[in-house]
């Protein structure tokens, strides 16, 4: 366990251990922080990140005995407590240049944007400067349209709804929303029970019970028009939270192959996929489980001429289609 700068040890009682991958996202947020803002209280810490405190310890004593070997004094990160409290010294290895391969930046520069949406870290001005230097390392032949695509919105309306979104999930309270579906392209009002708001991939998302369709849903905060209390008080269903697969299966999920070229290729890093093939001329097969298929003649078009489609036939006709109708309706308004 962390010792204090007293050299007492801070005890922690036991508790079911929560999922690596939370855990690690939770790191990833908090020791940047604490390392800009060393000695902060480990309350404000739990309010600001929305941790409960017997959890946080519980990660900085795993951060404690976390390095490389040899495991010296230089290859251990230094977590210390002392009275509420928290200091953290990065190990040596953190300071020398880091050398990333194509994939691997890519990767962290959508992470990174996930983190820019993080609680407290909106305007966080070092992880900003940073994304701004991969996306110049990337390209845009690498990156296409994704720099533009990836924005963790906090302004405006969206600004409104995620306060609005934050405060119903405190106080377990029913929001009445106006939600845009992109798919279907309607505007649309409906009651929902909030249980967790998080952001990934440059979006918040709110977990919640619908009570238009009756089942648990996952909605984009951004396309929310608008989200006032009803008043009402709701009982949590134990639905899951941060950490989710962003996209959720059901039966009437459609398999999608497309090719994409190498402006396209973040589509398979931000949308789920089941399958990517790598091909010689640079190009990326891949297959994605979609429940709209007019949702995805549209992402084609976007793409101009770097995506193919290679199945389902449907599909195909359905992209000649959106493109002339859209053709016309430019040609109309011209």
């Amino acid at each position: 366990m962390p010792e204090g700068r007293g050299g007492g040890a801070s005890k922690i009682a036991p508790r079911p251990p929560a999922r690596a991958a939370e855990r690690l996202k939770r790191l990833l947020v908090v020791v940047p922080y604490v390392v800009r803002h060393p000695g902060t209280p480990v309350a404000d810490l739990s309010s600001l990140f929305g941790v409960p405190e017997g959890e946080l310890l519980d990660d900085l004593n795993l951060l404690f005995v976390s390095g490389l070997p040899p495991y010296g004094p230089g290859d251990l990160i230094d977590v210390q407590v002392e009275e509420g409290r928290v200091w953290i010294d990065m190990a040596e290895y953190f300071s020398r240049p880091v050398r990333l391969s194509r994939s691997e930046a890519l990767a962290l520069y959508l992470r990174g944007k996930a983190l820019l949406g993080a609680p407290g870290l909106e305007e966080a001005p070092l992880l900003a400067s940073a994304l701004a230097k991969l996306e110049e390392g990337l390209g845009q032949e690498t990156l296409g349209s994704l720099a533009g695509l990836v924005q963790v919105g906090t302004g405006g309306h969206v600004a409104e709804a995620l306060a609005a979104v934050r405060g119903a999930v405190e106080s377990q309270e029913r929001l009445s929303i106006e939600y845009y579906s992109a798919a279907r392209d309607d505007l649309s009002v409906r009651e929902i029970d909030p249980e967790h708001v998080f952001s990934a991939i440059g979006n918040w998302y709110v977990v919640a019970w619908d009570h238009q369709s009756d089942e648990e849903r996952l909605f984009r905060v951004d396309r929310m028009r608008s989200a006032e209390p009803t008043g009402e008080t709701f009982v949590p269903r134990g639905l899951a939270g941060l950490g989710r697969p962003l996209y959720s299966r059901s039966d009437r999920d459609v398999s999608v192959r497309l090719l994409l070229g190498p402006a396209a290729r973040w589509v398979a890093e931000y949308y789920a996929t089941e399958r990517a093939l790598e091909r010689d001329d640079g190009a990326l097969e891949v297959t994605m489980p979609v429940k709209d298929l007019p949702w995805v003649a549209k992402l084609i078009l976007r793409l101009g001429g770097e995506a193919k489609v290679l199945g389902p036939p449907e599909l195909e006709s359905m992209v000649r289609e959106t493109a002339a109708a859209t053709l016309a309706l430019y040609r109309r308004g011209g």
